[in-house]
């Protein structure tokens, strides 16, 4: 069996104060999950580079793979690129590729804070911004991507292909009528003898009132999950 891990470091002082909600962990997981790369991470932190820096530099030893979004646009407090290049000692400044795709983008229209966006560290490579020009880029394993969901989402298709997946986890939804307290031993049990699977269950309100459960497992051996299936199911008709 082989593991492919990573996370996401979501940056942006708009989302921890609740004005903007993140929707690209849940792309980037679905994306990766079909590559065989399991996205075991995701922290929302500030503008603050001594925390992006921090964060990076421990993400990028913990995981296979480590994405960012948001803080690389042309305003002030977009600091995202500088503090991963500090976090790999590389030096970021306006890189002329970069430069290129702005002024042949903006034409007369750039400016200073446009030419911002084409702060690139060295040593990195660009990633393809098919929807407003500005590149993201990879260094090392870490791919610093853009904060606005259709744009990150455009950027991720030109990354996945590029990944080195391991094995796809396999996933079994089994809907129960049953509240979760009713579930909480028996789940246990049926838990403790699948070692190789992920077991949990999920609540989820029934249209005529109360609670009911969805139990789900996940695991990448394909025959682990199915016998953890089969335990679950016949679980769970016994409590019927």
């Amino acid at each position: 069996m082989k593991t492919v891990t990573a996370g996401i470091l979501v940056i942006g002082d708009e989302v921890l104060s609740g004005r903007t909600q993140d929707a690209n962990t849940q792309v980037l997981a679905k994306a990766l999950g079909a590559v065989g790369v399991q996205l075991r991470e995701s922290r929302a932190i500030a503008d603050d580079a001594p925390t992006i820096i921090a964060a990076v530099r421990e993400m990028r030893d913990r995981f296979d793979y480590v994405f960012t979004s948001g803080g690389i646009g042309p305003t002030h407090d977009d600091i995202t690129a500088e503090a991963v290049g500090a976090a790999f000692d590389a030096h970021t400044g306006i890189r002329d590729d970069a430069r290129a795709l702005l002024d042949a983008h903006y034409g007369d229209r750039i400016n200073e804070g446009r030419l911002r966006m084409a702060r690139i560290p060295d040593g990195a490579s660009l990633i393809d911004n098919p929807i407003s020009i500005a590149p993201g880029f990879r260094i090392e394993n870490v791919f610093v991507m853009a904060g606005v969901p259709k744009i990150f989402a455009a950027m991720l298709d030109g990354v996945v292909g590029t990944l080195e997946g391991g094995d796809t986890v396999g996933e079994v939804s089994i809907p129960s009528p049953r509240a979760e307290g009713e579930l909480s031993a028996p789940l246990a049990e049926v838990d403790a003898r699948h070692p190789a699977v992920s077991i949990g269950s999920y609540p989820r309100m029934r249209p005529e009132g109360g609670f009911a459960v969805t139990v789900v497992a996940r695991s990448a051996d394909r025959e682990a999950l199915a016998a953890a299936e089969a335990d679950l199911r016949q679980m769970l008709a016994g409590l019927a």
